[in-house]
């Protein structure tokens, strides 16, 4: 990989400092780095592999610069009004918003999963939502061998899924990030309600799922819950096959997938949880069993960290992959 012109929108961010500290760990082949953040946080100094950086406001001049690849952590109001302002100026935008994902011309890419359709981007590649990704990643090699044909999606999400105002919410107590208390409490939504009783989270997992796995054919329902945990997502997972399936052949599809570990010891009580999953980038999977209240039928837990791969190292392997086209 050449060396890269990279600049990361919403640098001083959860995410955005997430994926400066997973460039660094990757060891990311940068040439010249650009930070870019609000006007409020213009200014400030970030370090980043043993050098100071200064974060620059991010304005319609920002791309005039010899900039390849853009790393957008900043929301969908700033991805609406200067993605595609970079994309004209030449640029290679990741973006880790909600607003360019369902897009049919725009690709939504998990490495593990789908990263051929990266070569498919006019410019703009869409980062999945948190519990999509890792959801979809042990989804992937099921569904291509015994195809799926139904899912229930249960979720148990932290609060830094909400970025800094949750995690105040969970900290102060305060009831400024959601509707309720967060504190001492499970909030069965999150984000708004829509005419249907889903709320747009419910949705985005159910549409984004489709798109990645490129199965339009399955049938999805989710209900997404927010937890009083503050880092890593809990994924409950209830899936129907078209196919017949032996539980043996389900764990060693799983095992020699890339990105899984699979913890599932009953004898032992092991299994994924949030504590020990925080900090790294796989997805793990456990309580893995038969549903014996359908025909092929499965229950699944996944657990991943939402701040890294649920979002900023999903976004470091994107820029790789896209990296590697650039030589």
């Amino acid at each position: 990989m050449r060396k890269v012109n990279l600049a990361v929108v919403g640098a001083t961010g959860l995410v955005g400092e997430t994926i400066l500290n997973i460039l660094e760990e990757r060891n990311f082949n940068i040439k010249n780095l650009y930070l870019l953040s609000s006007k409020r946080s213009a200014g400030k100094e970030i370090e980043f592999n043993g050098e100071k950086y200064i974060v620059e406001e991010l304005n319609e001049e920002s791309f005039d610069k010899d900039i390849d690849i853009a790393l957008f952590a900043a929301g969908g109001a700033v991805s609406e009004r200067f993605a595609h302002m970079a994309v004209e100026k030449g640029v290679k935008v990741i973006d880790n918003s909600s607003v360019f994902r369902t897009n049919r011309e725009i690709p939504l890419i998990v490495p593990e999963v789908n990263p051929e359709k990266i070569r498919n981007s006019d410019g703009i590649i869409a980062n999945p939502n948190c519990s999509t990704i890792q959801s979809v990643i042990p989804l992937k090699p099921l569904h291509d061998r015994f195809k799926i044909k139904r899912i229930v999606y249960s979720t148990y999400q932290s609060v830094s899924g909400s970025g800094v105002a949750g995690l105040k919410d969970l900290e102060e107590g305060s009831i400024e990030c959601y509707p309720h208390q967060i504190q001492d409490n499970v909030i069965p939504q999150i984000d708004d309600f829509l005419e249907n009783g889903y709320t747009k989270e419910e949705v985005k997992m159910i549409d984004e799922t489709k798109k990645i796995l490129g199965d339009n054919t399955i049938k999805i329902t989710a209900t997404t819950v927010r937890v009083p945990v503050k880092y890593t997502h809990g994924v409950s997972v209830n899936l129907e096959f078209h196919n017949e399936f032996q539980m043996e052949e389900v764990y060693k599809l799983l095992e020699e997938f890339p990105g899984i570990v699979v913890k599932d010891d009953r004898e032992k009580n092991h299994y994924p949880m949030g504590i020990d999953v925080k900090g790294k980038d796989k997805v793990y999977v456990g309580r893995i069993r038969r549903d014996f209240s359908l025909d092929n039928g499965l229950n699944l837990w996944i657990v991943a960290d939402n701040i890294r791969k649920g979002a900023a190292t999903n976004t470091v392997q994107i820029a790789e992959l896209v990296a590697e086209l650039l030589e």
